[in-house]
């Protein structure tokens, strides 16, 4: 589309929060209310400044190891999963825990885990350094192997090619572990897939839309943080599906006005950590600069939502139960009390 053409917006939808990322959130919120400040989490709970930065203002504080976090006090445990060994140091300081990781990374725990017992080698796809790829690895890390991408493949080394199994990251570009899981199975023919699809639904939604968005898009606008796997790797699929350019913002003032010189149409999506206020925000900053033809471009449906920690829903339950049992108590003494003063 050149310069002269009409301006417009293609919307991605789905973007924006996962069910993983709003449950985390919210337990963070309910667990302030429920509580009260402070509620110590380990690492940001989700990736997004935004988010962060809210949750401190009313209260949380986020800290990146066990040991910073006060003896006695409430610790919870971010979207992105946390090793055997966290759990461990959180009951050595005798703290709280409230597990807020999200459950599709605690099925690929649970597979690392079931994996190991019956003695396979794993292939981890994923980002060296990530959490949840720390997380992931703390479960078996004598049987996990980390496979970065295709080009790690050549070094790869098994006990036994008859016994080896590949997981991945959940927030990874479907193509790419794809690429990675082919250049695997070429070297390791009898290579096991996991049970179900590890990569994320949510991650795979919205890289679709941005696909179809990409054909169409001179410029792709990806608000996230660069923290972000997600985010970042939206970016990635927008330049891949033919988009010009591509970028990664946290807010609409990191635009840069020179990125829409010759641009007809401009793609917008976000991360699976990002509120719904952070788009509005861009689309705002575009509308402003006579891109204010916005059209949705629908990849899926989304309707899955995910119930808070246990540990939560347990004292939030027992909450509800005694102020039940309160209102009982003081309606049955009402007719007594007023026999008494009459």
């Amino acid at each position: 589309m050149t310069a002269s053409s009409a301006r417009r917006v293609l919307l991605a939808a789905p973007r924006g929060y996962c069910a993983g990322v709003d449950r985390a959130v919210i337990a963070v919120e309910k667990a302030l209310e429920q509580y009260g400040a402070p509620i110590y989490v380990r690492h940001e709970i989700v990736h997004n400044k935004h988010v962060v930065q809210t949750l401190e203002r009313k209260g949380a504080i986020f800290v990146e190891r066990t040991a910073e976090v006060p003896e006695g006090s409430i610790v919870m445990f971010s979207a992105h999963g946390v090793a055997p060994v966290v759990h461990e140091e959180a009951a050595e300081r005798g703290l709280a825990t409230i597990d807020a990781t999200c459950p599709l990374v605690t099925k690929v725990h649970k597979e690392a885990v079931r994996f190991a017992k019956e003695d396979f080698d794993i292939l981890l796809i994923g980002h060296e350094g990530h959490e949840e790829v720390i997380g992931t690895s703390g479960e078996a890390p004598e049987h996990i192997t980390l496979v970065d991408g295709p080009e790690d493949v050549p070094g790869v080394e098994v006990r036994d090619p008859s016994k080896v199994v590949w997981l991945s990251q959940t927030t990874l570009s479907v193509d790419e572990t794809m690429e990675t899981v082919d250049a695997l199975k070429e070297k390791f023919p009898q290579l096991i897939s996991p049970p179900s699809d590890d990569i994320c639904y949510a991650t795979q939604n919205r890289q679709l839309a941005v696909k179809q968005m990409g054909e169409e898009a001179d410029l792709v606008i990806v608000v996230g943080s660069r923290n972000s796997s997600n985010s970042k790797r939206l970016v990635e699929v927008a330049k891949l599906a033919g988009a010009r350019d591509a970028h990664l913002v946290d807010f609409a003032e990191e635009i840069d006005e020179t990125w829409l010189d010759g641009v007809g149409t401009v793609g917008v999506t976000s991360g699976a950590s990002v509120p719904e206020v952070l788009v509005e925000g861009v689309l705002e900053w575009l509308a402003a600069r006579g891109y204010q033809d916005v059209e949705i471009v629908k990849a899926a449906e989304e309707s899955i939502t995910f119930s808070l920690p246990k540990e939560l829903r347990r004292d939030l339950r027992a909450e509800a139960a005694s102020l039940a049992a309160g209102v009982r108590a003081g309606s049955a003494a009402v007719p007594g009390d007023a026999g008494a003063g009459a």
